[in-house]
């Protein structure tokens, strides 16, 4: 009976952080998504090519890398609720500066507030996560993190739709060709449209600095193990650098499949291209239903891994293969409504998101399993893998600057196949080398 009750208490007591946590995901997905229209509105104003236009990856998902350790020891300090409110603060200063960034139409101003955005993200992914692991069974943290998932990814859906309405709504043409054509004062124009928009984002922020200092959130410590294998560092753990690797190639596709197929979309012509990402999202929100659904009842996490990267691999054929003349696979799907179709190399693109929607819920779990004292290091160390989504997309936009944007989508596929690795064999090693 005390059991029964202690665990009727424990789910109550978990309500309300869950809630301020989802509200965080909902901002980083805000905030990570904008990027999806962001890039091909900035290539136009700033008048670059799309390798140049997807710095705005590079920078943003590179401060992960830079500022990921440096996290955990403000972590350490601060402890999880305050490093929350030190996050968010960090990324009012970047949203602030997107001010003279509009105003002066620099590339260089909005690089700068988007790396710092990025480090208040590190700050708050480096926190946020581990709760959702340690607030509640270990087998069902997939299941938790799917469920943020779906608040995550549903800000990305609705970003692009604001993007569009807030900035492109009255001017009519909206196709990169027509944009183009605009003279020098109708892009600066066109540029100060951004800074009301970031206006609104930085008064949330500030608003959820106080809902986080103010809480009830609770102090979280990670379980002490009374022994660890002899392992004095994280880096003795394969399953978490492993881990981070497949998060590395999981981001860098995620970011692939959601930031560059606005310009995927604009380089065919499709004049909708700056709403594409929200295709996109729509189908990682219904992965991560699929998540909560299944997992663990029906579907165990490493299971969720194995089928995200041999459906990944099959979009990726998919893409190649496609006629950019066709829009029968959409058409057929949703024809019959009033939501646009999209060519079907695009439409495969947008069903990446589905196939690997339950990477990101399913190797948390299973990189941070037994690591005890040193979880603290190994969520550090999955943030930085989220530096895939710096370098990849770059690597995108070499082969699409040497080729063409379709068939840059090769480079997707060695994600996958690693994701299918991690799957496999990955998560299941505990020593670099087997003791003699």
């Amino acid at each position: 009976m005390e059991a029964i009750l202690n665990t009727k208490q424990k789910q109550s007591t978990s309500v309300i952080p869950m809630i301020i946590i989802g509200l965080l995901f909902f901002i980083f997905g805000f905030v990570t998504w904008l990027n999806g229209s962001l890039i091909p509105f900035l290539k136009i104003i700033c008048q670059l090519s799309t390798f140049q236009s997807l710095y705005v990856t590079l920078v943003f998902y590179i401060a992960y890398t830079v500022m990921a350790l440096p996290s955990s020891w403000l972590l350490a300090r601060t402890g999880y609720k305050n490093g929350m409110a030190c996050g968010l603060a960090v990324m009012v200063v970047g949203t602030l500066l997107f001010i003279p960034a509009a105003n002066s139409a620099n590339y260089v101003f909005f690089l700068i507030g988007l790396f710092i955005l990025g480090t208040g993200l590190t700050i708050l992914q480096t926190a946020a996560n581990p709760y959702l692991v340690i607030l509640g069974p270990k087998e069902s943290a997939a299941m938790r993190i799917s469920l943020m998932g779906i608040v995550n990814k549903g800000a990305g859906v609705i970003v692009p739709l604001v993007f569009s309405a807030l900035i492109l709504s009255d001017l009519g043409d909206t196709s990169e060709q027509a944009l183009a054509t605009l003279d020098e004062g109708q892009i600066q124009a066109l540029s100060e449209r951004l800074i009301l928009p970031y206006l609104y984002m930085a008064g949330a922020l500030v608003f959820l600095i106080a809902l986080v200092k103010f809480s009830s959130l609770p102090g979280i410590e990670p379980e002490q193990p009374q022994d660890n294998n002899g392992q004095s560092g994280i880096l003795q753990f394969p399953q978490v650098v492993l881990g981070a690797l497949a998060l590395f190639a999981y981001v860098g596709v995620e970011v692939i499949a959601g930031d560059t197929i606005g310009l995927f979309g604009a380089d065919l012509g499709v004049s909708n291209f700056a709403t594409l990402t929200s295709y996109t999202m729509v189908f990682m929100v219904l992965g991560y239903l699929i998540g909560i659904i299944c997992i663990p009842k029906y579907l165990q996490q490493k299971n969720a891994l194995i089928t995200s990267g041999i459906a990944g691999s099959l979009c990726v054929f998919g893409i190649i293969v496609s006629s950019t003349e066709s829009s029968s696979i959409s058409g057929f799907l949703w024809g019959f409504t009033t939501i646009a179709t999209i060519p079907d190399p695009v439409f495969f693109v947008a069903l990446m998101g589905l196939s690997h929607a339950l990477v990101w819920p399913a190797v948390w779990p299973l990189a941070l399993d037994g690591l005890g004292k040193f979880t603290a290091q190994g969520s550090a160390l999955l943030i930085m893998g989220i530096s895939g989504g710096a370098l990849i997309p770059m690597l995108y936009g070499g082969f699409a600057e040497a080729n063409d944007t379709q068939s840059a989508y090769w480079v997707a596929l060695p994600c996958y196949l690693f994701i299918l690795f991690y799957a496999v064999k990955g998560h299941k090693m505990r020593a670099w080398k087997k003791s003699k």
